[in-house]
């Protein structure tokens, strides 16, 4: 008995001094991790830092970042009040009027109320409210409400369509508001926390988190693409988010929150708040934004571009089209240069030269340096102010005429602009060239989006008036090599480069 109490007693002091070493080797290895009191993540300035690397997530402290955040942020309430027989302005009919009959007033031939809601956001401590402006387009009084429950009456004190922006202020005078910053979407990176704010679904100061997911995408919502650029995100966003902030970690406003793709999940977008910070001087002094006018219709420089025009690199705004008359006809530019720089600023795509030019008012002059059949040259242009873009003619067809080897080359088929091919495709007699009457959908013409009425004026550079000249200057282009077409299309009233690899 008493050989068995000393036999388990010496096993317990070899495991007691196994365990003891292995502390001693592990701690001089720094195996171990220390174990300190952490303090949770604070704002320090007006930085959100990151999570105490041995927390469970390791992510940003979104708690605080939303308590700094959601005081700024304001739900926007309309008023839309419609006149007998008026109906919703810009929108469709109602559609309770067909399940449940009209609504209260209006059987008896009484304005009726309409109510909807978005978001907005303090940027100065006056009162001042950066929103979309499709939220506030056809209120008749407009309301706004802060995450305490106070409401205040508010008015427009501008608006800009071209960018969907609109500029608000509180009406009472005296009280301060809690503002936000406004940060740089420039710097703004693919793959970075942003935090979203607004009022979806009527569900007031509700925050989503995600991430930058992508830039300068161009959706064509509003009323001149131009100028869209927008922030994509999958922080998630629904109606009544618009208008709201999209923040960085910093709490400062990178977007304005504007719409979604209802087709796929979390496909969000903003407004770059570069944008808005470029045109609010004039929301403040005028109400609306004038913008400089090129008269140029421009595209960025690809591949086929590149080598099609012997370019060294592919930077810089590509010219397709010279409206007659504008200011960059009258400054000499002409389709086919490239626009390098404005002012001494290198222009390193299109944004950068529409952005140049939209910022400065008309009858400024600036100066171009472009790219023309591999030679530098410089002009000046004196702005005009922009108008609105026009409509697309209807679209026309013909019977199809052509010949063999543009048909297998190229995939189109053209006839020659006779005056019944201008009537039917609506070609104005100062455009001279062949009319395109048939496309092969799988070939270069195809793949290069050229249709059925588009009128080719050029090739390789040189004017073509007849299917015999377009015929030789695609005789000229060795397998392989690029035909530089320029296309004249009516319904559109443009005209722009076709870069054609041919294969064949």
């Amino acid at each position: 008995m008493k050989a068995e109490r000393q036999r388990l007693f010496s096993l317990a002091a070899v495991v007691v001094a196994a365990v003891l070493f292995g502390m001693v080797i592990a701690g001089g290895l720094d195996i171990t991790p220390g174990i300190d009191a952490q303090k949770p993540a604070e704002v320090q300035g007006a930085e959100v830092q990151l999570a105490p690397a041995g927390s469970a997530t390791g992510l940003p402290d979104f708690a605080a970042l939303a308590e700094q955040v959601v005081p700024s942020v304001v739900s926007v309430f309309n008023t839309d009040v419609e006149e007998p027989g008026e109906g919703q302005r810009g929108m469709p009919s109602d559609p309770f009027h067909f399940f449940f009959g009209p609504r209260e007033g209006e059987e008896e031939g009484e304005p009726t109320v309409r109510r909807s809601s978005g978001s907005g956001f303090f940027i100065s401590s006056a009162g001042e409210v950066l929103t979309n402006y499709h939220v506030v387009q056809d209120a008749d009084r407009i309301e706004i409400e802060l995450a305490d429950g106070s409401r205040y009456e508010v008015k427009v004190v501008g608006r800009d369509p071209e960018t969907d922006l609109a500029l608000l202020q509180v009406e009472q005078a005296g009280t301060e508001f809690p503002a936000l910053r406004l940060g740089r979407s420039e710097t703004a990176r693919v793959g970075e926390w942003v935090m979203a704010v607004g009022n979806p679904l009527n569900m007031e100061h509700t925050v989503t988190v995600g991430v930058v997911s992508a830039k300068e995408r161009v959706l064509g919502l509003t009323e001149d693409r131009s100028f869209e650029s927008f922030i994509q995100t999958d922080a998630a966003i629904n109606f009544g988010n618009s208008g709201g902030p999209l923040v960085n970690l910093r709490g400062e406003v990178i977007g304005i929150n504007t719409a979604i793709n209802v087709r796929g999940q979390n496909l969000g977008f903003a407004v770059p708040v570069d944008v808005a910070t470029r045109i609010l001087p004039q929301l403040r002094s005028s109400g609306k934004v004038v913008r400089g006018y090129l008269g140029a219709m421009v595209r960025n420089v690809d591949q086929k571009m590149q080598e099609a025009f012997g370019l060294d690199t592919r930077e810089g705004a590509f010219v397709d089209n010279v409206l007659p008359g504008h200011a960059a006809d009258r400054a000499g530019l002409e389709p086919g240069d490239v626009v390098i720089s404005i002012d001494g600023r290198r222009v390193k795509d299109t944004r950068d030269l529409i952005d140049d030019v939209s910022s400065k008012a008309p009858g400024t002059k600036v100066h171009l340096e472009v790219i023309r059949e591999g030679r530098t040259q410089k002009l000046t242009v004196e702005l005009e102010q922009r108008q609105g873009s026009g409509e697309e003619a209807e679209e026309t067809s013909d019977e199809v005429t052509g010949d063999r080897e543009l048909e297998e080359r190229v995939g189109i088929a053209v006839s020659e602009l006779t005056p019944r091919m201008r009537q039917i495709y609506g070609v104005d007699d100062s455009i001279d060239g062949v009319v395109i009457s048939r496309v092969k959908a799988v070939s270069p013409a195809g793949e290069e989006g050229l249709l059925r009425g588009d009128v080719i004026t050029k090739a390789n550079g040189n004017e073509v008036r007849t299917v015999d000249e377009l015929q030789g200057e695609i005789g000229d282009v060795r397998r392989g090599g690029y035909l530089r077409l320029y296309v004249y299309r009516p319904r559109a009233d443009q005209s722009f480069f076709a870069i054609l690899k041919l294969d064949r």
